[in-house]
């Protein structure tokens, strides 16, 4: 590639050295050759001193290094403090020196000199051309104007002896030697006519020079890169690359060449003055005029990577030397000038390839510099900037690409929004994702060009890309929904585990609620109850009986998640306007084509293997039964279904079974409601009935009583009240609604064990003509009932029936005469036996009287023990009651003897009269009786009788 089509760039600032006069007086004579290294420079004189300057270029040391002869060559090891000098005098052999620098002679204080060698050529004289040697000096290469090259093997260093040898020889001269160590260690060997490699250590070692080029090079023209460990060569015409194997890569430029060096990444040249030459252009291009081209030197660095000059300047003076040293690039001229090169920092190189718009040559500049990414960043979006000016918007945005890890989006995406680029914006925001730097705007946004530019394969292949999700989900999912792409949305919600969102979609969006309720069944229990409930009323207004079944599963204890194979179906073809495609891999229900708002559409899915195996009933927390009940509004048979499903479970908690019966009599009572038909009223109306018979029915009396009359249904009412003994009230059922027949029928069966109902009845049967009317001879019937029971008093019986004025005294005549005339008969009754007890308690008062007051006669003979009826004999015993006893007989004798015959007797009267004086204290016994009894004031003279009136000091 010929140079002329280089970039040429100033990275580098010259400036003259201020040298002080002894230093600038020394390199003003003659210096035949110069080294660097240990932070100093060391310079070779005719006269066979060795002169070391400083940092400062101020002469440090100076010491004599050959009695005769100049020092020609000297090299300074590196990472050493070896200094090897070659002294010549052209009359003898050329002497080989190893100097220590650490290490100074007590005397002089000059460095040691090590060892000496003299360098044989096969006593032919000759000038040393060329000079290399290893990093250890373990081998020295010493080349010779007549074309011979000597290597020197031995250790130089202690002295220790050493065996030279000519390696190689040549008609012409040689004019360069250059060493790359390693596993192999090669000698590049350069003459005026040829370029060659030697090994000289490793496998290959004592084969003849390979010849690598038929043209050579001058003296100075070859140098070795320890990058690539390949030697450049500088010719007229071009520079040239050799390794091991031959050439390799060239770069032309027609110049005279007069040195070649590496500094760091660059190619140093020195092109000498072209005398009588008419070839200018190159040197043009480095800014020398055609007048000067026979008086000036040009001195050159090219970036041989990047290809492009770093460096190109016109020297008046011809450049003696170029050397490197403390970091900088240096050069001697003839002179005795120095001056030094210091290269700009990266971001000045920068600035300058920017003001030139050389963007891509900063780009590879810096990653050759091996820059962090934040500054390659950078310049990755100053090109995209330039590029996006000029209206370059593809390749812009390739750059604004690569910036992305540190380049503010908004500043991308809103120039893109601008000039409506929405496919560079598209690839933009894909690459936010895939470095995880999007935010849920920018999700938003992506999802938006989808939708806009209708391209449903980009939207799958973000959303199904592999790996970490990229992007916010419920975004995502969120604008799949309003964009109408529900495929998708189920899609991502059911491969990252959104279980609620993909019913949401299958209900909400796509309208299958069949494939909704299926994957509800497939959830965990408290995932499945959560859906469940939420779109419970939807789901029954759908597929009321695969709910209805779910419900009664769940409530019951016995839910468990269904597993199933679905068979592969074909992959859907991309439709125009909302694409959907199958998620049988992800969805456990097939989702077939459906477009967006499209209505509610019974899907058939493809064969289900069920696992029946597999399906095992997991623990879950059953709710309450109520908590269902609001679902199933508006679905009256349903529900109906799921309360009886329910109330046939085991182990009801008693909470739980009133809910479940009461709700069901209610809706049984409801639907009996809203039929029309008679046979189907009657129908519903037999189960309410027989749901409320039997014992420990769990519904509430006031329950059935009130859903009862709130639907109209009498025998439920009768039916519980009933079974509550709430006789009176199924009574009053009847006559609150004017049924005379029906409070007929229940006086019937229910007066008998309900006397109190004759006198509701009486009541109700004089409160209206009508009523009376209807009772027709029940009238009697319930006054015989009352009359015989005592139920009420004639006077009760007159004061009901005059409340109204409906009953005529012609009606009750009968009534009123028969109990007139049995009142007569009792009074009669009872006159007499007033008479009775009269006369029977005056006679026992005067027998008391006689007892007290007259003496009586005993006019017994025989003893009237029933175990004796002897005839009596002293001592006898008699008793007023008139008994008579002989004192044997008797049990007791004394003040407590008693009548044998007649104390069982007394006994009993004793006995009587002790409950009485014991009963006088018991009130409540007094009480029940008095509420017992039909005949109160009879009850009160019995216990009058009794002594409960009287003081216990009375009775005692």
């Amino acid at each position: 590639m010929a140079l002329t089509s280089w970039k040429a760039f100033n990275f580098f600032d010259a400036s003259l050295v201020k040298l002080p006069e002894e230093s600038s007086s020394l390199l003003n004579s003659d210096i035949t050759c110069l080294s660097t290294g240990s932070a100093n420079v060391f310079l070779g004189s005719t006269d066979g001193f060795v002169h070391t300057l400083s940092s400062s270029f101020k002469a440090v040391q100076s010491f004599k290094a050959s009695e005769s002869g100049s020092i020609t060559h000297i090299k300074q090891l590196e990472k050493t403090s070896l200094l090897v000098t070659i002294a010549e005098d052209l009359l003898n052999e050329p002497v080989l020196k190893v100097w220590a620098l650490d290490k100074p002679e007590k005397k002089t204080g000059a460095p040691r000199c090590l060892s000496t060698t003299s360098v044989q050529n096969a006593r032919r004289l000759f000038p040393v051309s060329a000079f290399a040697t290893l990093g250890d000096l373990s081998q020295v290469a010493v080349g010779f104007g007549n074309g011979a090259v000597t290597i020197i093997r031995g250790d130089l260093i202690h002295d220790r002896g050493a065996r030279q040898r000519i390696v190689f020889e040549s008609e012409e001269p040689v004019t360069g030697l250059e060493v790359q160590s390693g596993p192999v260690t090669t000698l590049y060997i350069s003459t005026t006519n040829r370029i060659l490699a030697l090994i000289i250590t490793g496998r290959g070692q004592g084969q003849p020079a390979r010849v690598l080029e038929d043209t050579g090079c001058g003296v100075g023209c070859m140098t070795l890169d320890r990058g690539t460990g390949d030697v450049l060569v500088a010719r007229e015409d071009a520079i040239y690359t050799y390794g091991p194997h031959g050439r390799g890569p060239s770069y032309a430029f027609e110049s005279p060449k007069s040195s070649i060096s590496i500094f760091r990444d660059y190619v140093t040249l020195v092109c000498p003055p072209r005398a009588g030459s008419s070839k200018s252009d190159t040197l043009r291009t480095f800014g020398v005029g055609k007048d000067e081209l026979s008086s000036t030197a040009t001195f050159t660095l090219l970036d041989t990577d990047l290809k492009f000059i770093a460096h190109s300047e016109a020297l008046v003076s011809p450049v003696k030397y170029v050397f490197k040293e403390w970091g900088h690039l240096f050069i001697l001229t003839t002179d005795g000038k120095i001056y030094r090169y210091r290269e700009k920092t990266l971001q000045q190189k920068l600035e300058i390839l920017y003001q030139r718009n050389l963007y891509i040559l900063a780009i590879n500049l810096a990653q050759k510099m091996e820059v962090d990414a934040l500054q390659q960043n950078a310049i990755y979006r100053k090109y995209g900037d330039f590029l996006y000016q000029k209206g370059d918007y593809d390749t812009a945005m390739q750059q604004y690409l690569r910036a992305i890890d540190n380049t503010e989006p908004s500043q991308v995406i809103r120039k893109y929004l601008d000039t409506q680029r929405i496919h560079n914006l598209i690839e933009y925001l894909e690459e936010l994702h895939d470095h995880d730097r999007a935010s849920v705007d920018h999700t938003t946004l992506l999802l938006n060009c989808y939708a806009k530019l209708k391209d449903t394969k980009k939207l799958d292949a973000f959303i199904k890309a592999p790996g970490e999700l990229k992007f916010d989900l419920e975004t995502a999912i969120a604008m799949c929904r309003q964009g109408g792409y529900y495929e998708q949305a189920a899609y991502l919600a059911t491969k990252h585990g959104e279980n609620d969102m993909v019913v949401d979609i299958l209900i909400e969006d796509s309208k299958r609620y069949a494939e909704a309720l299926e994957y509800i069944w497939r959830l965990e229990p408290e995932l499945a109850y959560h859906n469940l409930m939420k779109y419970a009323r939807v789901l029954l207004s759908n597929c009321p009986s695969e709910t209805t079944e779910l419900f009664i599963d769940y409530y019951k204890g016995t839910y468990a998640p269904r597993t199933q194979q679905v068979e592969p179906l074909p992959e859907p073809q991309a439709q125009q306007n909302n694409t959907l495609q199958n998620l049988a891999a992800f969805l456990p229900l097939p989702l077939m084509n459906a477009g967006a708002g499209a209505k509610a559409e019974k899907v058939e899915a493809p064969p289900v293997l069920e696992d029946k195996e597999s399906q095992q009933v997991k623990e879950y927390r059953v709710p309450k039964p109520r908590t269902a009940f609001s679902s199933f509004v508006g679905h009256s048979q349903e529900f109906i279904t799921f309360l009886e499903a329910l109330i046939s479970k085991e182990n009801l908690k008693e909470e739980d079974k009133v809910d479940l019966y009461t709700t069901l009599f209610e809706m049984y009572l409801d639907t009996a409601g809203r039929k029309k038909d008679t046979a189907e009223v009657e129908h519903w109306q037999n189960r309410a009935k027989k749901l409320i018979e039997g014992k420990d029915i769990p519904i509430s009396t006031s329950s059935v009583l009130l859903l009862s009359d709130l639907s109209g249904f009498r025998e439920g009412s009768t039916l519980v009240r009933e079974q509550a003994g709430l006789r009176s009230d199924i009574f009053r059922s009847f006559t609150a609604a004017k049924d005379t027949q029906g409070a007929i029928k229940a006086l019937k069966k229910y007066g008998p064990e309900e006397p109190q109902l004759y006198v509701d009845a009486l009541t109700y049967f004089a409160s209206s003509p009508q009523i009376l009317e209807e009772a027709g001879d029940e009238l009697d019937t319930v006054l015989k009932r009352i009359d015989e029971d005592g139920l009420m008093s004639p006077l009760q019986v007159i004061q009901t029936l005059s409340n109204n004025a409906v009953v005529t005294m012609g009606r009750v005549k009968k009534y009123l005469s028969d109990n007139i005339e049995r009142e007569r008969k009792e009074i009669s009754s009872n006159r007499r036996l007033i008479s009775s007890y009269t006369a029977e308690t005056e006679s026992k008062m005067q027998e008391l009287e006689q007892l007290g007051t007259k003496p009586v006669v005993f006019q017994a003979r025989r003893c009237m023990s029933p175990s004796c009826g002897g005839a009596l004999d002293l001592p006898t015993v008699h008793f007023l009651c008139k008994h008579s006893f002989h004192q044997r007989c008797l049990n007791k004798v004394g003040e407590d003897a008693e009548c044998p015959l007649c104390a069982p007797e007394h006994s009993t009267i004793k006995a009587i009269r002790r409950r009485q004086v014991e009963s006088a204290d018991q009130h409540d016994l007094f009480k029940e009786e008095l509420q017992r009894s039909k005949g109160r004031f009879g009850v009160i003279s019995e216990f009058f009788g009794r002594g409960v009136m009287r003081p216990q000091s009375t009775m005692e």
